[in-house]
């Protein structure tokens, strides 16, 4: 146990902290503070001493130096079972300190601000603060440190309990959290310089990736594993984590892998949007000028499947679309970017309906490492750009005899668009700005094309088709010739291309290439 007889306070984020040195006053423990913090203590009454009274020289350079001194961290790094430290301690007159709570400077709010200047940032660089957090935390044996304002309740109630004195447990922990603390300040610092200063390197040789624990969850992907939802440190206008929940149930590790799938998809198109996802895949997407048809036909598609799925919105929800959702059956969730009240009341009565708010757009995530695409593989992380190529009619080669009409050409590009959500080998069928079948997740493109045009039934008649990856063999396009699509897009690049081309002219069918594939893994 070590006895806590003398604290240093100095906080940027000041919540509680007035409550807490109060109980620390009460149990006889002498505070030394600095600046702000000191200013609110001695306002609501509770003594303190002065930085600049225990090293003997004043706060400097705008506040930039005052805890950097030897009589701070002196007795702050002090080895108590050291008798050579002790007796220096004692020969330069340094005051031992025992609890050291320190939280840094708001650098994410900082740096969250849109445009804020380099010279704003810098000066939200702590230094004093990481220096006093490390020292703490390595000295852990004899010196506790506080950086979490959530746990001050947690280390009073010890202190009563033990007379003053905090546990190696409670130390121990104390201290990796406040190394946690630092390396995530560090973190945010990098990559807000490196962006600036030298520009962002998409792959940069040490990858710094830190997250702030949002939520617990109930459980992963399956009950017997469990999981955590953690958000970027730095705040964003938007994303998972700045969801509201206005009705339903927390929220669960698939949910939210779907709802991320949803939301990637409706904030493709500028048309009013609709999809319904199940385990991570478009059962159905449309878009169409009114919400409530958009939603009609992406349900339509496969309404089997839709069950106990994710409705992801582009527009703000009315009662119309609302009344659609409410008759779909038993759905999950559904997120939009807002909701008329009318709405909501219509949605309210399904009990079991999670009715997620989303804030801002998925088009205003910044830009850079946070928001790669990462997988986690044993030994190490898989990083890539996430698949964002737009392409339009300019890119399209038509490859056959046959060019595709206006109709179908923005028919193509539709389907183009959802094919990369989908898992490969991945084939979309469309009709009117819909989708009438969707096949995916096969180990052969043939195999898919098959289940998407078995999927789709007598609405295939005039529907066109698209692939994410080349057709290595004719089968598919005779497949597809055989259930009268009459258009399909895909990257072409097969070495057998020219006999793919030739099977669809032999059919009447338009096939355009885009040079580029969609491959989902």
């Amino acid at each position: 146990m070590v006895k806590v007889k003398r604290a240093l306070v100095s906080v940027s984020d000041k919540r509680g902290i007035v409550k807490f040195a109060k109980g620390l006053k009460r149990l006889g423990v002498e505070i030394i503070s600095t600046g702000g913090t000191a200013k609110l203590l001695r306002g609501n009454g509770i003594k303190v001493s002065a930085i600049s009274d225990v090293t003997g020289f004043p706060e400097i350079l705008s506040g930039r130096v005052k805890t950097l001194h030897p009589k701070i961290h002196g007795g702050i790094l002090a080895r108590r079972a050291d008798l050579d430290h002790l007796n220096q301690v004692k020969k330069y007159r340094i005051p031992l300190i025992d609890l050291v709570v320190v939280n840094l400077y708001p650098f994410d709010k900082t740096i969250s601000v849109p445009n804020v200047k380099l010279e704003e940032a810098v000066e939200m660089i702590d230094i004093g603060g990481p220096s006093m957090l490390r020292s703490s935390a390595k000295n852990f044996e004899d010196v506790a440190v506080v950086s979490n304002p959530d746990r001050y309740s947690e280390i009073l109630a010890e202190l009563k309990k033990n007379e003053g004195a905090l546990s190696y447990e409670t130390r121990a922990s104390l201290s990796i959290e406040a190394f946690g603390h630092t390396a995530g300040y560090d973190s945010m610092v990098y990559e807000f310089l490196k962006g600036r200063l030298v520009g962002t390197s998409k792959f940069p040789d040490i990858l710094h990736l830190a997250y702030r624990k949002s939520q617990g969850l109930h459980y992963g992907e399956n009950p017997h594993q469990q999981a955590a939802f953690y958000s970027d440190l730095v705040a964003t206008p938007c994303g998972l984590a700045k969801m509201n929940k206005l009705h339903g149930k927390e929220l669960s590790f698939n949910n939210i892998l779907d709802l991320n799938r949803a939301l990637k998809i409706v904030s493709d198109f500028d048309s009013p949007c609709a999809c319904v996802i199940k385990h991570n895949s478009p059962c159905g997407v449309a878009v169409s000028d009114k919400l409530h048809k958009a939603y009609k036909f992406a349900f339509e598609c496969d309404s089997e499947s839709a069950f106990g799925g994710i409705v992801g919105l582009n527009r703000k929800v009315d009662s119309k679309t609302a009344k659609e959702i409410g008759a779909s059956g038993f759905l999950e969730c559904i997120v939009a970017p807002g909701y008329e009240i009318q709405a909501v009341k219509i949605l309210k009565a399904r009990k079991n309906l999670r009715i997620m708010e989303l804030k801002g757009s998925l088009k205003d995530v910044p830009e850079g490492i946070h928001s790669y695409d990462i997988k986690k593989v044993k030994g190490g992380l898989l990083i890539q750009e996430p698949d964002e190529l737009k392409i339009t009619s300019d890119d399209l080669k038509i490859v056959t005899k046959r060019k595709p009409s206006e109709k179908e050409i923005k028919s193509l590009l539709f389907a183009w668009a959802v094919v990369k959500h989908v898992m490969s080998n991945a084939v979309v069928i469309v009709k009117d700005g819909r989708t009438i079948s969707i096949g995916g997740g096969q180990t052969s493109r043939v195999e898919s094309v098959r289940n998407a045009i078995r999927k789709a039934g007598v609405e295939i008649k005039g529907a066109c088709l698209a692939g994410d990856g080349f057709f290595p063999k004719p089968d598919s396009i005779k497949l597809a010739a055989k259930a009268k699509i009459t258009a399909i897009i895909q990257p072409g690049g097969s070495i057998r291309d020219k006999e793919v081309i030739k099977a669809a002219d032999r059919a009447n069918i338009a096939m355009a290439f885009t040079g580029v594939r969609h491959f989902r893994h």
